[in-house]
């Protein structure tokens, strides 16, 4: 096998879906339907078989760090493009390519009759282009183009369906609130730009060593410190994390399939990638560590607090990927870099697979998203049901499911670490477990079994901003009296089933390799230094304590986290399909935390009164005082107004009489003698 991978065929891999995108951005009018989807699907399908057999290679000892193309050189400094792929790099791009492509399979029956079908094709695989650079970068110049692309495109998902008011809220909410974190980031790139000379990042990480003995100048931090934590700022946008979480719920106003691609395999992860990759400057700093276990923990446990209290099926799944992203985080903080990977991965499958669940159900419901109209649904929609029972298993740890292997080792990684903030984040990310199960399986129930309530006049439907005319089919909401729902069509359900094979079996397979095996060396060009946590060494408890795949499983019964889970779903299923009354006496008593939670903790109030009203102000200060008042008042008005004036005195001066210009001759003469005669004097 070689050990050097094909440029040309790494190349092929973004450059297939850009192809795609192009033709169908392009030339959809001209090629149809049809042609947009069919150009865009074999794109992606084109990236993953190219993806599959790239992982292969590296499995086998190949890996690939190099320049493909150098767009400038000042001085020592090149800015380049050049692709870096070992395990890391290749993993990504498999999960990546093949939660796109099932996306795009599933978005001929999602988007079968809205209006904006090729431009929504031509936007994802644009978005799947952006993602490949991002995870095949080998510097820092090329990472950052890849982070604002995911960032642009999303933009434009979000608000696909641009008539909405309430869709371009969402959208530029999530551009604001990425340019947040986009700033610390680029803040991060460069202080190590300053201090290193390099954007690539081998020649970084080389010198890390010699970056933590630099203090920050000005304070008593050290340069290392600050650099990670403005880096992890910019995960924090990306990823979604507290407090920067606020733009990810909101953007579920975009089609259901670009929701499943952001909350994914994509844009989110694109956080938990960075800091995994940046692993060797991380783990010179403990602060920043700390800092990213505190912020997971806040991340893992109160969001999952708000999927209680959601009605609408998409958010309660949105909060769940806040919460699942803090769990990956928390992994980061405490130095198992490779448990958050294969987290990551896994929940890539089922993460994938409940929101395609719940497109699913949406279009069974002729586009109603409001679980309380829902109930029965399991004799309708059986493809759908049992799917989104094996996403929803998976997600809350069950085991031999792909979830439990990645959950249960991130818990027992955090019980080992020995960092500040680690007996926090233990505790909430325990406490996650049951949280988890508990709106999981009320999500399930309430919209599978009990008893059906939609097809009635006057449902109750809290999200009617969701509908509007020229949405194509989505113009119209909610069964009619005596209707009944209907399974999804083909294109629909076979990415439900691939998908689901996934969550069931990857977690068995791919533990021990990727956890406890060289998995993570394989071709990577830095091993010396990536993944190796010495003064953490929590990845090296989990390997003792390991003993298969099976093994794991059957010990799970034993502890904790396993009987939080089932005593979750227990309670759920009594509290809604029992004794539903007892859920509503509950939200009575406690109307209080109850409003804080439907409020999401007020958040999105306090950047609005003291973020947007504040920045509000600043804008109106410098419009009226340096616009008006400096710009248009002194400097133009005001030239022109001492222009005015000086040409209304010289007007005199030009009155067209000789005898007047006579007199100014002489009174000039007289000036001028007299002036000559006081400097001769002196």
């Amino acid at each position: 096998m070689a050990s050097t991978l094909n440029p040309n065929l790494l190349l092929a891999i973004p450059l297939a879906p850009l192809a795609g995108s192009v033709l169908a951005g392009l030339f959809g009018k001209q090629i149809g339907r049809a042609g947009a989807h069919t150009v865009t699907i074999l794109g992606v399908l084109i990236a993953t078989i190219l993806s599959v057999m790239t992982f292969l290679d590296v499995l086998n000892g190949a890996s690939y760090n190099a320049t493909v193309y150098e767009w400038a050189r000042i001085g020592a400094l090149k800015l380049e493009v050049g692709f870096l792929v070992d395990t890391l790099t290749a993993t990504m791009m498999c999960v990546v390519t093949f939660v796109s492509l099932m996306v795009h399979v599933y978005t001929i029956g999602y988007m079968q009759e809205d209006p904006g079908y090729q431009r929504f094709f031509s936007y994802i695989s644009l978005f799947t282009f952006s993602m490949l650079m991002l995870v095949m970068a080998n510097n820092f110049l090329q990472l950052f183009f890849g982070w604002e692309a995911v960032g642009l495109v999303s933009y434009l998902l979000i608000g696909f369906w641009y008539t909405r008011p309430t869709a371009i809220y969402a959208n530029m909410k999530a551009f604001l609130v990425n340019r947040v974190g986009d700033f610390g980031f680029l803040l991060g790139i460069g202080l190590l730009l300053a201090y290193t000379g390099t954007l690539n990042y081998g020649e970084t990480f080389a010198k890390a060593n010699d970056l933590a003995a630099i203090g920050f100048p000005g304070t008593d931090w050290r340069l290392i410190t600050v650099a990670c934590i403005c880096l992890f700022i910019g995960a924090m946008g990306k990823s979604a994390q507290f407090p920067l979480h606020v733009w990810l719920p909101d953007s579920m106003e975009g089609p259901t399939p670009i929701s499943a691609l952001i909350h994914a395999a994509t844009m989110v992860t694109a956080g938990i990638f960075m800091v995994s990759r940046m692993s060797p400057l991380f783990e010179l700093s403990d602060t920043a560590l700390s800092l990213i276990v505190v912020v997971g923990a806040i991340t893992a446990l109160f969001m999952g607090f708000l999927g209680i209290v959601q009605n609408d099926i998409k958010r309660v799944v949105a909060y769940s990927t806040l919460s699942q992203l803090g769990y990956m985080t928390v992994a980061l903080g405490v130095s198992a870099y490779p448990v958050a990977i294969f987290h990551l991965m896994t929940h890539a499958f089922f993460k994938a697979l409940l929101f395609l669940g719940a497109g699913s159900v949406i279009i069974g419901m002729h586009h109603d998203q409001d679980m309380r109209n829902m109930g029965g649904l399991w004799k309708y929609m059986p493809v759908t049901w049992i799917t989104s029972l094996v996403g929803s298993l998976a997600l809350i740890g069950t085991p031999f499911f792909a979830g439990f292997y990645s959950k249960d080792s991130i818990i027992e990684a955090v019980a080992a670490s020995h960092l500040p903030g680690a007996g926090i984040a233990y505790v909430a990310v325990v406490a996650g477990v049951f949280v988890t199960a508990f709106y999981s399986f009320r999500m399930y129930f309430l919209v599978f079994h009990g008893k059906e309530r939609f097809g009635k006049p006057h449902a109750p439907y809290e999200n009617h901003h969701e509908v509007e005319e020229d949405a194509g089919d989505h113009g119209h909401h909610g069964l009619a009296p005596g209707e009944k729902p209907h399974e999804s069509p083909w294109v629909v359900t076979l990415p439900l089933v691939l998908l689901a094979i996934p969550s069931v079996i990857i977690g068995a397979i791919a533990i021990d390799p990727m956890l406890f095996s060289d998995f993570f060396k394989h071709g990577v060009a830095f091993k010396d230094v990536i993944f190796v946590a010495e003064n953490h060494p929590g990845m090296h408890e989990l390997a003792e304590e390991f003993h298969g795949w099976a093994a794991m499983a059957l010990h799970s019964f034993t502890t904790l986290p396993v009987w939080l889970s089932i005593a979750g779903v227990a309670l759920s299923w009594f509290f809604y399909l029992m004794r539903p009354e007892i859920p509503a006496a509950i939200k009575r008593q406690f109307s209080g935390l109850y409003t804080l939670l439907d409020n999401k903790y007020y958040m999105d109030k306090f950047n609005e009164v003291v973020f947007a009203m504040g920045a509000l102000k600043i804008g109106r200060g410098l419009w009226k005082g340096g616009d008006q008042g400096v710009i248009d008042g002194a400097v133009v008005n005001g030239s022109a107004r001492l222009v005015g004036w000086f040409a209304g005195v010289v007007r005199f001066v030009q009155s067209g009489y000789i005898y007047h210009y006579a007199f100014a001759m002489i009174i000039g003469m007289l000036g001028l003698l007299t002036l000559f005669v006081t400097l001769n004097g002196k």
